[in-house]
């Protein structure tokens, strides 16, 4: 297989040795539809080491990608920077083929890699700031706990000034690229943006105070090599102000309206609110939950200003759609939105009061009041609609 699955150059001393995914298109609810990379490194040093692993089906893959270079059986240590099963899922299997003298991790990751395998790795555990000789190389370790488990860290090799970044600054993207410089910039500034948007949006803090930590190491990043997609070697501070930007959930005056319908009814309400929005000067964006996946309303809150919902009622509650965004858009806990709440009914008309509680709970500065209708709206709702958009693109223009 190793004349099959080659290894990339990263550096003189290190290689990417990862694995491609194009098949998986959801990840834990997270919709991947330009698949993914799970990747992994190869630092040829005097001790040879492993960085991360791969998910368990592309054991093989990543083995050949290993062959390419040396053989995998020549490997001293392997460094598990996150015990997140698509880095660790073949990790006991490469441990009994490879057999290195030490495995690395922090105390958190020997924690979570016993509990996922419930066997004893024999994981020899590193300290926040600890460094590593590798002989001629050296790397230290740098502990990121809640970006994005308990267990995080990340992994730089000094001569190298390369950061193994873990799942920070990574992306969901299949691609025979391995380089950020090698890709549209479009499609990149997208996939980065989806993925803080739908893994890290709820650790923003964390994030900003990692962010913080790792400009006051007082050393450089060449490269930064995330565990998923491409890898920054041109321009990495680019992606970095990114992150800096994202955590601190900087408002622009874009609104989303997101509403699902069952006859059109509020679809037309959503339309008329939408009318309203960029009457009033913001920039809108409509998502039909019918056509429209959770995680990219979630991509779109990165940056919006504003979130209006719509949803009729059925069985005196939500529509099933919009609970399911609802509830996913609150774990993700997206700060500083206005919104507010519409929807039509039938008969009883809960929906905009189950709205309304899951914007309270999400801290979402409601504007106006509510507007409901049963069955149909006329002329009068309709305009009741457009006004209460240009109320919420006031409320954006004024913050």
């Amino acid at each position: 297989m190793k004349e099959t699955f080659k290894a990339v150059k990263v550096t003189d001393n290190v290689w990417w040795v990862g694995a491609i995914d194009w098949a998986v298109r959801d990840f834990h609810g997270y919709s991947t539809g330009r698949g993914t990379t799970y990747n992994a490194y190869l630092v040829m040093a005097d001790k040879i080491t492993l960085i991360d692993t791969v998910k368990a089906p592309f054991k093989n893959e990543l083995l050949a990608r290993i062959a390419s270079v040396v053989e995998p059986g020549k490997i001293d240590y392997i460094i598990s920077n996150h015990a997140e099963m698509d880095h660790t899922g073949c990790l006991p299997g490469v441990i009994e083929a490879v057999k290195p003298e030490k495995v690395f991790a922090s105390a958190m990751g020997a924690k979570a890699l016993a509990e996922h395998f419930g066997v004893d790795l024999q994981i020899t555990t590193v300290k926040d700031g600890e460094k590593l000789s590798l002989g001629n190389l050296n790397v230290s370790f740098v502990e990121t706990r809640m970006c994005h488990w308990p267990d995080s860290m990340v992994t730089y090799l000094h001569e190298d000034e390369l950061l193994f970044s873990q799942d920070a600054f990574g992306m969901h993207l299949a691609s025979y690229e391995r380089f950020a410089d090698e890709i549209d910039e479009t499609v990149l500034d997208v996939e980065a943006a989806k993925y803080y948007a739908n893994i890290l949006l709820p650790l923003s803090t964390f994030v900003a105070k990692t962010l913080d930590k790792a400009v006051g190491l007082g050393v450089p990043f060449s490269i930064i090599a995330p565990d998923h997609g491409p890898i920054w070697r041109a321009e990495p501070g680019r992606i970095i102000e990114s992150y800096a930007r994202w955590a601190g959930q900087e408002r622009t005056n874009k609104a989303i309206v997101v509403y699902d319908t069952m006859w059109g009814s509020t679809a037309m309400m959503a339309r008329a609110i939408g009318e309203g929005l960029a009457d009033g000067g913001a920039s809108v964006k409509l998502m039909p939950m019918g056509s429209s996946h959770r995680s990219d309303v979630a991509t779109e809150i990165l940056d919006a200003g504003a979130m209006l919902v719509g949803s009729p009622t059925i069985n005196n509650t939500l529509f099933p759609t919009l609970a399911d965004v609802l509830t996913y858009l609150k774990g993700l806990k997206p700060k500083g939105l206005v919104g507010a709440a519409f929807g039509s009914f039938g008969w009883s008309g809960e929906a905009v009061k189950d709205i309304t509680a899951y914007l309270n709970d999400m801290e979402v500065e409601l504007v106006g009041e509510p507007v409901k209708v049963k069955y149909v709206p006329d002329a009068a709702t309709l305009a009741e609609c457009r006004q209460l958009g240009k109320m919420v693109a006031k409320r954006l223009g004024d913050m």
